[in-house]
């Protein structure tokens, strides 16, 4: 296949075995030791941490749930539609079943019925650590139900095992042009991965309709598993000449993620507010971008890699995943604006009416649905207010806290005056140097993966079928209402 490949020395013929040879073309390649036949469908499958058996318990009673409320229910109406709403992005239509969270404005999130301080306070924690492990969300997720800790250990254990990038997909990466956006090389990167589907071959093969679960479920474990080493070298690639740092798997999965991108020396309070960040992003029920991009391409039964990086190319646009950055943007040119002077806030009050003035916005206020604080902003206003008190990005974050809200009110600039997610989370990673903003979005990739890889596996369990609504046009409206 390469003209210019030169082979290691091949060992004595005596002692030629499958594992030797193996091991020549692994070295030639660069590749990681692997089975011949390790990308076939697994028959019997996987279940190292006791997930899958919770969630085959779990499945059935939810099948019977939803069966029992098309029965008595089915007939009714869930919600009218208004021709505004039709038009302006279907803002606020209950359309879609989606189980894993729900979304409420005035409390905020809730994960299979857990508020985020419920979570903080319930979920298992590394033995170091003091905020909850993705690995016990994702369990919660799937199942409804807080995992014990040796459950949440299992999890972490399982996936450190499933995790190895095979060569070609560390070959595309290191390809990809150094202009080329992380998002682009983290969305490509997942469908090179796509060769290892299980859910895709046993398709192909005739697999009955009722195993698509047990595949899907083995994609999702696979694409988790490898989805921080995949971010990880696209970072290193970008940021640091190409200088990997190699998988422990004796970490959990958001240390580890963090270690791999350079942060071992921060010591664990990084890894802390990765395991944060990992599970405040992961799901914010069904209808932004990347949960229902992820729900409608799964739908047409894409398999998990597709689906996810589908659901990538929705967070990467600026309306979704990239207004992180725009806040961050806007705090940089503030604080350059300042030139280092404080104000009170009633000074801060005037600066920032004038920035509404003069026709420009204040990112990181609002939401679509919330009507309060966002609680993913108040659990990274906590962390900081224990770890970095005196940063001074954070300062002018909470100085915006204070006097933001009672401007745009008395400006009449939103119906939700109160900070988000994304009015927060730059200055944390300033703060440990990770500044690479590009690179932001990729990190909320990492974590949203959790909560579309969860409920592709439920959708597959009770057999949602393939989304199509109804569309219509103007003049089909203006016949509708005027004739």
């Amino acid at each position: 296949r390469n003209s210019s490949l030169k082979l290691p020395s091949v060992p004595d013929s005596r002692d030629l075995t499958m594992q030797s040879v193996n091991r020549v073309f692994a070295q030639a390649w660069k590749a990681p030791v692997r089975s011949l036949h390790q990308s076939a469908p697994a028959r019997s499958f996987s279940d190292a941490s006791g997930l899958k058996a919770a969630l085959d318990v779990k499945l059935p009673e939810l099948v019977n749930q939803i069966k029992d409320v098309r029965a008595k229910h089915g007939d009714k109406v869930l919600h009218e539609v208004t021709v505004d709403q039709a038009y302006m992005g279907m803002r606020g239509i209950k359309s879609m079943v989606y189980e894993t969270s729900l979304l409420d404005a005035e409390e905020g999130i809730r994960f299979r019925g857990l508020s985020i301080p419920e979570c903080q306070e319930q979920l298992p924690k590394a033995p170091n650590g003091s905020e909850p492990l993705p690995e016990a969300l994702f369990w919660l997720l799937l199942t409804g139900e807080v995992p014990t800790q040796a459950q949440t250990e299992a999890v972490s254990a399982e996936w450190a095992s499933r995790a190895g990038l095979p060569s070609h997909v560390e070959t595309v990466i290191d390809a990809f042009p150094k202009h080329m956006h992380p998002m682009s090389q983290f969305s490509a990167a997942i469908l090179a991965l796509q060769t290892e589907s299980k859910f895709a071959k046993a398709y192909s093969e005739g697999v009955n309709k009722k195993e698509y679960a047990n595949y899907v479920y083995e994609d999702a474990i696979d694409l988790i598993a490898n989805i921080p080493l995949i971010a990880a070298r696209i970072y290193r690639n970008l940021y640091h000449d190409g200088k990997h740092i190699p998988f422990n798997p004796k970490l959990d999965w958001s240390a580890n993620f963090a270690d791999m991108l350079g942060f071992e020396e921060s010591g664990e309070q990084f890894k802390d507010l990765m395991r944060m960040y990992l599970v405040i992003h992961s799901d914010h029920e069904g209808g932004n971008v990347s949960a229902h991009t992820a729900h409608l391409v799964g739908s047409a039964l894409s398999d998990p890699y597709l689906s996810v990086s589908a659901a990538l190319n929705g967070l990467a646009g600026p309306l979704h995943g990239l207004a992180n950055q725009e806040v961050l943007s806007f705090l940089k040119k503030m604080q350059a604006d300042l030139a280092g002077q404080t104000m009170d806030n009633a000074a801060f009050a005037k600066h920032c009416r004038a920035i509404l003035d003069s026709g420009r916005v204040i990112p990181g206020y609002g939401h679509a649905v919330l009507r309060k604080t966002d609680p993913r902003y108040e659990a990274q206003r906590q962390f900081a207010l224990k770890h970095l008190p005196e940063d001074p990005l954070f300062k002018l974050v909470s100085q915006l806290y204070e006097v933001v809200p009672d401007v745009l009110l008395a400006a009449g600039k939103a119906k939700n005056p109160w900070p988000n997610v994304d009015a927060h989370s730059g200055c944390l990673l300033q703060h440990y140097n990770l500044k690479e903003e590009n690179f932001y979005t990729v990190m909320f990739g990492v974590s949203r993966a959790l909560g579309c890889l969860s409920q592709l596996i439920l959708s597959r369990g009770v057999g949602l079928p393939l989304e199509r609504p109804k569309s219509v046009t103007t003049e089909w409206i203006k016949a509708k209402f005027e004739e």
